[in-house]
């Protein structure tokens, strides 16, 4: 098939006219057959979650068939065409079950299964967020080998509090088979550093579950920006003030920031009560809180928080990037997914000026 008349996001993150072909499941150099005239909408690589827990009333830990079904096509349509679900501080054996479920799904139909991300239960009681304190763990390699193992290897993520007893020790470790983010922390700034010198290279929601970015104290946040750390941020006009999402820009660069969502399981529903976790939710519009008040994740998908990002001044290109090409490359992905290149499966989504989604293709069927 060949798509002619658009404007594609190309590998260097610019915007240039010209055509996307692909034969089958790939994206090719030549095309052939049917030809389609977008006149001139735009075609970015379909987007790539890294940090989310569930949607339309189903979240990852339940570890069901038809929770992963429901979940891999709601992201589909919503122009997600790669994800890596996140775990919740959970007992070990549900975290087993789950892992060992996803390895196991056939995620031939929706977004492209990419791998876990383990998000507790290494954290901190004092910024646990909306982690369950009763199964928080100080960092356990023991424990880690028997999830990798029950995953088949698929995590790809896995968070970590560096002030715990043992985590420079597992960060060190660890590292060379996984990314390991710093979350759900007290950790000052030299603690911070040490952690990234010991092999951590990612922040888990940046600014959230974290002690304050301060002139005297820049803790996490100033570490990790000193040691070129790829960091995450919820776009979703909720968890970061548009004031900071430009600082965050400006502190970092665009190819250090990786777009999530963190959405729970009331995205894509009303509002009501959900949960997260095994504990109750309360969502109403896009804030989801638990009964004391902390923000539950999120209740707005990637595309949304991306066209947020956008709306309070942050380029296109830069955004785009953020939410396709920088996640792919930190699950190590980007032979597969991330930019529209000749090879790579053809995961795409063509869109309006006003970002309006107009067809998502996943490995070249249309959604």
């Amino acid at each position: 098939m060949i798509i002619k008349n658009a404007r594609i996001f190309s590998p260097d993150f610019t915007f240039v006219p010209g055509e996307l072909s692909f034969e089958g499941e790939i994206l090719t150099d030549k095309g052939s057959g049917q030809v389609w005239d977008v006149q001139g909408m735009m075609i970015i690589p379909g987007l790539i979650d890294l940090h989310f827990h569930g949607c339309v009333g189903y979240d990852f830990c339940d570890g069901t068939k038809e929770a992963f079904q429901a979940i891999a096509e709601y992201q589909a349509r919503n122009g997600v065409t790669g994800i890596a679900p996140a775990s919740m501080t959970l007992p070990e054996e549900t975290l087993i079950r789950v892992f060992q479920n996803a390895s196991d799904f056939q995620w031939d139909k929706g977004a492209v299964f990419c791998g876990i991300n383990m998000e507790g239960p290494f954290f901190s009681k004092e910024k646990k967020g909306a982690q369950n304190p009763a199964y928080l763990k100080e960092p356990d390699i023991a424990l880690y080998r028997r999830l990798q193992k029950a995953a088949s290897g698929k995590i790809k993520l896995v968070d970590i509090a560096p002030e715990l007893a043992g985590a420079e020790k597992f960060i060190a470790e660890v590292s060379g088979e996984a990314v390991v983010s710093l979350a759900h922390t007290t950790a000052d700034y030299d603690t911070a550093m040490q952690a990234f010198a010991a092999g951590a290279s990612h922040v888990t929601h940046l600014f959230n579950a974290m002690p304050p970015f301060t002139h005297r104290a820049p803790g996490v946040v100033g570490a990790a920006a000193d040691a070129g750390a790829n960091v995450e941020l919820i776009c979703d006009g909720i968890h970061i003030a548009d004031s900071v999402i430009r600082a965050v820009y400006k502190l970092f660069g665009g190819e250090h920031v990786i777009l999530i969502s963190d959405s729970m399981m009331a995205v894509g529903l009303e509002d009501g009560l959900y949960s997260l976790g095994g504990q109750p939710v309360q969502v109403t519009g896009n804030r989801a809180l638990l009964k004391d008040g902390t923000i539950a994740g999120s209740a707005t998908n990637l595309f949304d928080c991306m066209r947020h990002t956008v709306a309070c001044g942050i380029p296109l290109e830069s955004a785009v990037r953020s939410a396709t090409y920088n996640p792919a490359a930190e699950l190590g992905v980007l032979d597969q997914m991330g930019t529209l290149e000749p090879g790579k499966f053809a995961n795409f989504v063509i869109m309006d000026d006003d970002l309006k989604i107009h067809a998502v293709y996943i490995r070249g069927q249309k959604i």
